[in-house]
């Protein structure tokens, strides 16, 4: 096994060999977030010697320490690192485009053939699997974030509030709040109760625009910290419940395919806007959630070890980060309902989940071994 590479040591590979070895990950990474990251430590560290372990912690750590995808970050701030802005631009957009291309192709197929039995039976068994992910990356994640019982306080008053359909991005600023409240004033406490009865927004059906389908994908890419998985909360918010675009079938159906693809979970956002605006909705709806992780990445280098430095900012960042589970729990729970309806679906479910959280076994072989049985499934 190599060692890893020492500063001396690292290369500035050119622009040319950073598309190729992005497009290459953007292609096969399959398995989400952390599984992308953990290939592209082998791929950048242990293999090419283009960065230290000391410089790749780093960047993942900066890539924590703001919204958005996580490992798309990660692929923007190694651009940053070896080539500057044109290596952020092309290290980012070569790791997205082949999977927002096939997903958008996909989401061709499903406008027009989405109901045949086939495709439907693929669906039907894929989404208990979606579920089960979602389940053990929340039960993951939680055990990290929930440090100590003030801030699992903070993610139940969440849940809850969100149950009670108060607006996400309401539960994101109260946690952030709540949670630096031991360092400075507990009043803060008094101002986020007083959040709870607060509508949750637009009501009523909402005609499909392309800038109101732009705006909302770029606020979900600016505020959302976490999992992608915490995506879905949003999304739900949004597109079923607000604005009435999606039915709760259709998002689903959106999530699985984001789980059968390589590269982003956010790539999700663009099966979203194919089905609702097709082509033109797929690249606005692409270029939305992905352009703030561009910017804040650009932006956020010197700023990011001031931000854990401070207590009260690191404090309120681990606020908005327990939140964001809890809102990604709550939906798993309102999807599970719709996605588990039979035994058939529940024993899924169940076999999935105890192979991804006792053997730990790569979703991806599970989202391909429910795909096949869904071939011969008719639901």
């Amino acid at each position: 096994m190599n060692a890893a590479p020492t500063p001396a040591e690292t290369r500035k590979p050119s622009l040319g060999e950073l598309a190729l070895v992005f497009l290459k990950l953007g292609t096969t990474a399959f398995g989400g977030p952390a599984a992308h990251i953990a290939m592209m430590h082998e791929e950048f560290v242990r293999r090419r010697n283009w960065i230290t372990e000391k410089d790749f912690l780093d960047r993942l750590g900066a890539a924590n320490l703001i919204p958005g995808p996580s490992s798309t970050e990660m692929a923007i701030h190694i651009g940053l690192l070896k080539r500057g802005w044109r290596g952020l631009l092309v290290a980012g957009v070569c790791f997205i485009l082949p999977a927002a291309i096939l997903v958008g192709f996909i989401a061709a197929i499903y406008v027009r053939f989405g109901e045949l039995p086939r495709v439907a039976g693929v669906l039907f068994a894929v989404k208990p699997v979606v579920i089960a992910i979602i389940v053990q990356a929340f039960w993951t994640l939680s055990k990290t974030a929930v440090k100590n019982w003030w801030l699992g306080i903070i993610g139940v008053l969440g849940a809850v509030a969100y149950a009670f359909r108060v607006h996400e991005l309401l539960i994101l600023l109260g946690a952030a709040v709540l949670a630096s409240v031991p360092l400075w004033t507990k009043r803060a406490a008094v101002l986020w109760m007083a959040t709870i009865p607060v509508a949750a927004g637009v009501t009523g059906q909402m005609p499909v625009t392309l800038p109101r389908l732009f705006l909302t994908f770029l606020k979900t890419g600016s505020v959302l910290f976490g999992s992608g998985y915490v995506l879905l909360a949003f999304l739900r918010a949004d597109f079923v419940d607000r604005l009435h675009w999606l039915t709760q079938k259709q998002l689903l159906d959106a999530v699985a395919v984001g789980q059968i693809t390589p590269g982003p979970v956010f790539t999700t956002a663009t099966f979203i806007g194919y089905v609702v605006a097709g082509s033109r909705g797929a690249a606005v709806a692409t270029a939305a959630i992905f352009l703030p992780a561009f910017v804040l990445v650009a932006i956020s280098g010197p700023l990011v070890s001031r931000i854990r430095e401070s207590k009260v900012a690191s404090a309120a960042l681990d606020g908005v980060i327990v939140a964001s589970l809890a809102l990604m729990g709550v939906v798993a729970w309102q999807l599970g309902r719709s996605a588990i309806v039979n035994w058939q679906t529940g024993l899924i479910a169940i076999v999935s989940a105890v192979l991804l959280l006792r053997y730990r076994t790569n979703s991806a072989w599970l989202i391909l071994g429910a795909a096949m049985v869904g071939l011969v499934w008719r639901p």
